[in-house]
């Protein structure tokens, strides 16, 4: 552990420490800010919503080539037409969502006090399509991906501004402690990578920062062919340390995206996106 991420990981402790009750989401924030201000001090926060596109500039211009011609755009508009449907009862996805639906997402995760759990918006999807009489749709699905992406899409330029009321303070918890517990036969956390190696070579590929990774999905990724969900990544990443990946929607990684997006709060949506 390199100098700047031990000051980190005192400061990020001694805000809140895992499992306090006396934790404070904002202070923690604002610490990890304060960590990626100093590690690059030439780069904008506000740059990190463009991932690893942000440190690599040789990347940079590869993926702004890419974008004049994205590969999700299709997902977009089967996701527009799909979105368009109306459910059997005669209602659709608009009826379930404030503005019809349109330049919502970031609105979400957010913490459900009445339900008890955080509420991500593929879990949002499936939870009308249920309430509707329909039913949910595979998470890892073609059709859940562009559903999503369309959204993501009429949500390009707002800005993250999650709450975590004091109901959901465990939730924000137990998404923090997953993010720095190590796991594996690598024995690496998420912040192993994102904080104490950020900006470094892994594997040939740049490791980026950890504050805007809620901002960009869902993502097509040409590893994958295809688009898909921020909890997919989760998965592809504890296999890469050697963990067991959790399935998608799971209490545990809809708590981990709760906690990043936290930590993306202020920084603007550009999803969907590509990505390596």
């Amino acid at each position: 552990m390199n100098k700047s991420m031990s000051l980190l990981a005192v400061s990020i402790f001694l805000v809140g420490g895992l499992n306090s009750v006396n934790a404070d989401p904002e202070a923690d924030r604002l610490a990890m800010s304060d960590f990626y201000e100093k590690r690059f001090p030439a780069i904008e926060l506000s740059a990190h919503k463009d991932g690893v596109y942000a440190l690599d500039e040789a990347k940079r211009e590869q993926w702004l080539e890419i974008e004049d011609f994205p590969p999700y755009e299709i997902a977009v508009d089967e996701g527009e037409a799909l979105f368009s449907i109306s459910f059997a009862n005669g209602k659709s996805y608009g009826s379930c969502f404030e503005n019809k639906g349109i330049g919502v997402k970031q609105n979400f995760p957010y913490f459900d006090i009445e339900k008890a759990e955080v509420i991500t918006l593929e879990l949002a999807i499936n939870q009308c399509r249920e309430t509707n009489g329909e039913s949910a749709l595979g998470y890892g699905s073609e059709e859940m991906g562009s559903l999503s992406a369309y959204m993501a899409f009429t949500s390009r330029g707002n800005t993250f501004a999650i709450q975590v009321p004091e109901d959901g303070m465990q939730a924000y918890e137990k998404g923090k402690q997953f993010f720095y517990e190590r796991r594996g036969q690598l024995d690496f956390a998420c912040s192993s990578c994102h904080l104490g190696l950020s900006g470094n070579m892994l594997r040939g590929e740049v490791l980026s920062a950890s504050i805007g990774h809620a901002t960009h999905w869902p993502t097509y990724r040409f590893k994958w062919e295809a688009i898909s969900s921020l909890h997919k990544r989760f998965a592809g990443c504890n296999g890469q340390v050697g963990a067991e990946g959790l399935p998608q929607q799971s209490e545990s990684y809809r708590n981990l995206e709760y906690f990043l997006t936290y930590m993306s709060n202020g920084m603007e949506l550009n999803g969907p996106a590509s990505r390596k």
